[in-house]
């Protein structure tokens, strides 16, 4: 294991270090080509500041020739204005542009004023990037009276297009959550509309292709451009059903390791992050909290990287299974962890000593238990917290001791919208509501039939709504006396000019756990 480790370490230091001479160098090129085909976003904004992102591609899908850019680093002005034709400009500065992470930009701002709206943009060569805009948060002493976000999750680009994105980018919304699976490493699914057009990805190279390819949809550059992002990933940004270090097909360790750095190396560099987030020895922190004033407070989780394996997998396999219950007793250990013990430890001081109205816990995935199959003898899925009750337990039991104030839940992965009450024990109908929990359906993968939905919905009474018929996205508008729920789903996935609308409305109430048909 030791050695293991050491080729480990040395692949990473390898990967990282990779240009580390000529990063030294400083070029400004003039760009024949659009540098910013990758648009612009934002993300993890705080009451004082922001970071701003971007990448120079002149040639994105082109990653083992620099994506078009040369062997050094570049300089890259930003500025923020008061208004989106830039007259009024308010803060500016140089950024650096470098050849190890693929020429991305990383700009974190200070020095901003709270709950306030600004206009950003990018300068590199000659070349000037679409506009973007962000708002600040509220301070945290600050008696704020409404916060407005969606969340988004389960973007196949094959499957669909991304329209949900081209709506959710039109509505005023202060917050983006992406929940994850924002690319695809496999190619899967039926009546396709458009192709990856490569391999699945291994190298970090064949993922910064992957998500070059993503970004490069007009729909999701403008929700990156509309407002700021909080993220987290779930497995297919590495390989499907992955386990902190295993992989779905039992690859060698060191082997799975090398592929899983370079993904989150990708991931690192196509995203809005802080440095704090910047890949280490192929290790990379997610989870984290956000304040909005005294109103809510965002708790983001990352359920891939430290769980335990998967118990009770398929023979040869490793990943979720659906197990009978009873044949899998495995899954009922209390050593179980989705989140891993330092994480999960965080998560419960964090939660404990929060003074805001809404607590958001935005994770990957549905946490309410789903039997499956006959009542009498249920199956569960593996690969979620069916796969790990204890630590659901532990949460749920925690949240309900120490009275957190009014927490909601929040997730993705299972490509159709949820509306769920969270109690202690799913088992029992009388047992007391803890928490409120809301899935979003997928932006473009494609979901179970309504067929199926529904017999998980009378095995489950505490799903109060499951569809997994349409693609969209949830929008939610959080007040001191309310947070209200809209589903909302675009007409067809395969048509680039979709419609949308809500078809379904939810509310939970301050003080007042449970869910409630609007």
């Amino acid at each position: 294991m030791i050695t293991i480790r050491r080729q480990f370490l040395a692949t990473t230091a390898t990967l990282i270090a990779t240009a580390a001479g000529s990063a030294r160098l400083w070029a400004q090129p003039r760009f024949q080509q659009n540098p910013f085909t990758l648009g612009v976003a934002s993300g993890y904004p705080q009451a004082d500041g922001i970071v701003l992102w971007t990448r120079l591609a002149p040639d994105p899908l082109n990653s083992a020739g620099g994506g078009g850019m040369p062997e050094a680093a570049v300089e890259v002005a930003w500025e923020i204005a008061a208004d989106d034709a830039f007259r009024d400009v308010l803060h500016k500065g140089i950024a650096r542009a470098a050849p190890e992470y693929a020429h991305a930009v990383h700009a974190e701002i200070k020095r901003l004023a709270p709950a306030r709206w600004y206009h950003y943009r990018f300068h590199a060569g000659g070349a000037v990037s679409t506009p973007g805009r962000f708002r600040t948060a509220p301070g945290t002493a600050a008696a704020n009276d409404r916060l407005r976000f969606a969340i988004a999750s389960c973007q196949q680009y094959e499957q669909g297009y991304y329209s949900a994105y081209r709506h959710m980018a039109r509505e005023e919304l202060d917050l983006v959550i992406h929940l994850g699976d924002y690319i695809y490493e496999s190619s899967w699914g039926a009546k396709l509309v458009r192709g990856h057009g490569r391999r699945e990805p291994v190298t970090l190279n064949e993922y910064r292709d992957r998500y070059a390819l993503y970004k490069s949809d007009v729909d999701l550059q403008a929700a990156h451009a509309a407002a700021p992002w909080l993220v987290t990933w779930d497995d297919h940004e590495v390989s499907n059903d992955y386990a902190n270090d295993r992989s779905q097909y039992l690859d060698p360790p060191a082997e799975f390791l090398e592929r899983r750095a370079a993904a989150y190396q990708a991931y690192y560099e196509h995203m809005p992050l802080p440095a704090w987030a910047r890949p280490r020895a192929g290790a990379m922190q997610l989870y984290m909290q956000a304040a909005f004033g005294q109103l809510a407070r965002f708790y983001v989780l990352d359920s891939r990287q430290y769980r335990s394996h998967q118990v009770c997998p398929r023979v040869g396999r490793g990943g979720g299974a659906t197990v009978i219950g009873e044949e899998c007793p495995e899954r009922l250990s209390p050593q179980l962890t989705l989140l891993g013990e330092p994480q999960e430890q965080w998560l419960h001081g964090a939660l404990d000593k929060s003074a805001t109205r809404w607590n958001i816990i935005a994770q990957q995935t549905l946490m309410a238990q789903q039997r499956r199959g006959a009542p009498a003898n249920p199956s569960f899925w593996t690969d979620g917290w069916d796969g790990y009750p204890k630590a659901r337990e532990r949460l749920l039991g925690f949240i309900a001791e120490r009275k957190v104030s009014n927490p909601l839940v929040v997730g993705g992965d299972i490509h159709c919208g949820v509306a769920a009450d969270l109690k202690l024990n799913f088992d029992d109908e009388k047992s007391p509501v803890v928490a409120s929990e809301f899935v979003g359906t997928s932006i473009s993968s494609q979901g179970p039939s309504l067929k199926i939905t529904e017999a998980h919905r009378q095995n489950n009474p505490h799903l109060k709504w499951m569809n997994g018929t349409r693609r969209g996205y949830a929008a939610f508008e959080v007040t001191p006396k309310h947070c209200t729920v809209r589903m909302r789903a675009l007409s067809n996935v395969a048509d680039p000019q979709a419609t949308i609308s809500d078809v379904a409305g939810f509310s939970v109430e301050n003080g007042k756990a449970g869910v409630q048909q609007a």
